[in-house]
Formats: C-alpha cells, sequence, structure tokens
C-alpha cells in the first residue's frame, strides 16, 4: 500500500507524455469514440425495433451474442485482419458498448404506455412524431441507464488498448507487468476504477438533470398517505328511515 501511495504522489508520474494526465486523457478518447459508434448503430436499431413491435427476439438474441465476445480475443483478430491502428481499437469496443444501449433502447420504447401512443396517434402525429415526441421521451431512463452501463464496461475494458501498442491507463498495467513493476500495475487498476465510478456518477447527475421527476417515479405522496396499512373505508351513508306500515302501535 505504501508502495502505491509512493508511485501514486510521485511528481514525474504525473509530466509527460507517459504521465497520468496524457494516459487518462487517451483512456477517455477511445472510450468516447466506442461509446459514439456503438450508440450511432444500436439506439437506431433499437428505437425502430421497438416502435414497430417486431424483431424483439432478433435484439435479445444479438445482444446476448455480443455480451459473450471475449474482448481481447476480438481486438487481436480485428488487428490481425486491419492492422494495428486506432479502427480496430475502437470496433472492439464498439461492440461492447452495443449490447446495453441496444437493449436499454429497446425495452424503453417497447414498455411505453401503449396508452399515450394511441392517444398520439389519435391527435394525428405520424409515425416518425409518435417515436420521436412520444416513445423517445418516456424511454429516455431506460436509454441512459444502458449508456451508464455500456460506458462503465467500455472504461472497464479500454486497458486492452494498451495490449497492441497504444496508450490509456492500460499501459501502466501492460509496462509494470513486462518490468514487474507492481505498484505501477497497482495505480493502473486504481486508476481505471476511480475513472469508472467519477464517470458513472457523472452519469448519474446527467439523468437526474434531463428525466423529469414523473418518469423517475420521485413524485410526492400524499400527507395522509400510509404504508402498509389499508385505506380506511367510506362512510356509510344515511339511513332511510323506514316508515311503518299503518295501524302499527308506535
Amino acid at each position: 500500500m505504501n508502495a502505491l501511495f509512493s508511485w501514486l504522489t510521485d511528481p514525474a508520474h504525473w509530466s509527460g507524455s507517459a504521465g497520468i494526465p496524457a494516459r487518462l486523457g487517451e483512456h477517455l478518447w477511445y472510450s468516447v469514440l466506442a461509446l459514439a459508434l456503438g450508440a450511432v448503430v444500436a439506439l437506431p436499431i433499437g428505437a425502430l425495433v421497438g416502435h414497430g413491435r417486431r424483431g424483439g427476439f432478433l435484439v435479445v438474441g444479438t445482444a446476448n451474442g455480443l455480451r459473450a465476445l471475449p474482448e481481447l480475443g476480438l481486438l487481436t483478430l480485428l488487428v490481425l485482419l486491419m492492422g494495428i491502428g486506432l479502427l480496430p481499437v475502437t470496433l472492439a469496443l464498439a461492440v461492447l458498448a452495443i449490447p446495453p444501449l441496444l437493449a436499454g433502447t429497446y425495452s424503453g420504447v417497447r414498455n411505453v404506455d401503449p396508452g399515450a401512443v394511441d392517444a398520439a396517434r389519435g391527435m394525428g402525429m405520424r409515425e416518425p412524431q409518435v417515436l420521436f415526441k412520444v416513445e423517445l421521451p418516456n424511454a429516455l431512463p431506460l436509454i441512459l441507464g444502458g449508456l451508464r452501463s455500456a460506458a462503465l464496461q467500455v472504461i472497464a475494458t479500454a486497458a486492452v488498448a494498451a495490449y497492441v501498442s497504444f496508450g490509456g491507463l492500460g499501459r501502466f498495467l501492460i509496462d509494470g507487468l513486462r518490468t514487474r513493476d507492481y505498484p505501477q500495475m497497482a495505480a493502473g487498476a486504481v486508476l481505471v476504477a476511480v475513472l469508472a465510478l467519477v464517470v458513472e456518477g457523472l452519469l448519474a447527475l446527467l439523468q437526474r438533470a434531463v428525466v423529469s421527476p414523473g418518469l423517475r417515479g420521485g413524485g410526492r405522496r400524499s400527507p395522509t398517505a400510509t404504508v402498509g396499512r389499508p385505506a380506511p373505508a367510506p362512510a356509510d351513508p344515511d339511513p332511510v328511515p323506514v316508515r311503518e306500515p299503518a295501524g302499527a302501535e308506535p
């Protein structure tokens, strides 16, 4: 632990092209590119399939199949086919980002209240208007949830870029392993974990800022509402007077 703290607090590791800020910027750049590419592929497909209510089994099967791909093996295959470059790294990480984005978008659009969709169509909205003005705004919580999951997975896995001679925080892991510098390896792992947690927190704040309280389920309860108790029974109406038959004794 002392060796890890000493490595992180060494000023020499915070400057230059191989310092922590430079590696952090490279790591974020790879991650943003992969997330952008994954979003370009996953969001339109998930929205259209969810809107059309058809092909859901294909979306689920594709998402599960992509999750099962070994990331390092995929990256190695792409490098062998394309050569060393930024494109195979971005493609490999984008494959990792597509499943949560695809599943979140499809589930969000598919589970929009059918009554709201029918009402929009009854008002004369065309199908693109229904999708963009009704379904996607209501699906925003699940879409952003998929984005958060994708960001965590991509940031945690972007360290594999160093395996094919690229930069990023993974350089501390690869270089430390080669030279048996275990404090450097531990520092790389800690930095990746901290970066993932910080990005997760920022995306959570973004989700809270852009999603309306009604969609978050954050509506206030009535002051008189009770939890776990049945509502009191309504008071009986005024009894109807019974007329006594004529001739009956009082």
